[in-house]
């Protein structure tokens, strides 16, 4: 099985598909734990409460060649463990709307309204009504940061919010640190073309949507990183550990020896336990 496999695996399809704007791409698919028992919700290492609300931004390096549709078989397997999980589209460099400010918009709209379309829609008794879990992939990693991050912007900024509407974020090799993946020129110069063009060019813009700029979180991050990654270099997670610490964040790595890229979103890999371990851990905080 190659590496990749899971970006063109087939999985079962959505239980709900979800508007949250006017936007062709304003929408999220739903996935929702099965039913245990005499009715309950699904969870139950971690008691008969419902499991908070995963949110999971997918990755691409924020190009319109990438779509949420290869986070299926991570979702559904999320949601076998007991998590509901909404998977929002977002518009992405190379369509209309796309790259700067407009992916952020969505991100930040996606992140404060689907919650509560999720628990309308799916049941409050499969949707906890706490703070959501933020997690992501990839680039995907890096707008999580950035999401749970946005109350570190100046409270005047649009994607401003304050803080603690968050339970934790889990960024599975994200791209945690803007200007080193500009300056590295990750997925062929992604960074740049996310955001116009490099620091030196748009420092404001970096300030704004680079995680490694908004610390600290102030919520619990886990970063799952695999030490074989040839497209996002687990150093980039390291270091993000490293700055969050120093800021008096509770966060934590577990960089997983030999897995690559792909490994962390498939559920089919040897390292998925890991993974999945990460989101239960913040769970039962």
């Amino acid at each position: 099985m190659a590496p990749d496999d899971v970006l063109s695996r087939p999985a079962p399809p959505p239980d709900l598909v979800l508007s949250y704007g006017p936007e062709p791409e304003h929408v999220a698919d739903v996935r929702l734990p099965p039913p245990r028992a005499g009715g309950a919700p699904g969870g139950a290492e971690l008691g008969l409460r419902p499991l908070p609300l995963v949110l999971f931004l997918h990755g691409g390096f924020w190009r319109a060649a990438y779509d949420r549709t290869h986070t299926g078989p991570l979702a559904t397997a999320l949601a076998s463990a007991g998590f509901p999980v909404c998977v929002p589209e977002f518009r992405r460099t190379g369509q209309r709307g796309g790259g700067w400010p407009g992916t952020f918009d969505d991100v930040a709209t996606a992140v404060d309204t689907l919650p509560a379309l999720v628990r309308e829609a799916g049941g409050a008794d499969l949707i906890s009504d706490g703070p959501l879990l933020l997690a992501g992939h990839s680039a995907g990693g890096h707008l999580a940061l950035w999401a749970a991050s946005r109350h570190r912007l100046a409270p005047d900024e649009s994607w401003y919010v304050p803080e603690g509407l968050a339970l934790g974020v889990v960024a599975l090799a994200a791209v945690s640190d803007m200007a080193a993946c500009h300056a590295l020129r990750l997925g062929q110069d992604a960074a740049g073309a996310l955001l116009g063009g490099g620091p030196d060019r748009y420092p404001d813009r970096y300030r704004l949507a680079d995680p490694m700029q908004l610390l600290p979180v102030g919520r619990p991050v886990r970063l799952v990183h695999g030490s074989a990654d040839d497209r996002v270099p687990c150093g980039m997670s390291r270091d993000y550990l490293a700055r969050t610490r120093t800021a008096g964040d509770d966060a934590e790595l577990d960089e997983l020896p030999g897995a690559g890229h792909f490994e962390v979103i498939d559920p089919l890999s040897a390292w998925w336990p890991r993974v999945q371990a990460a989101f239960t851990a913040l769970a039962s905080l």
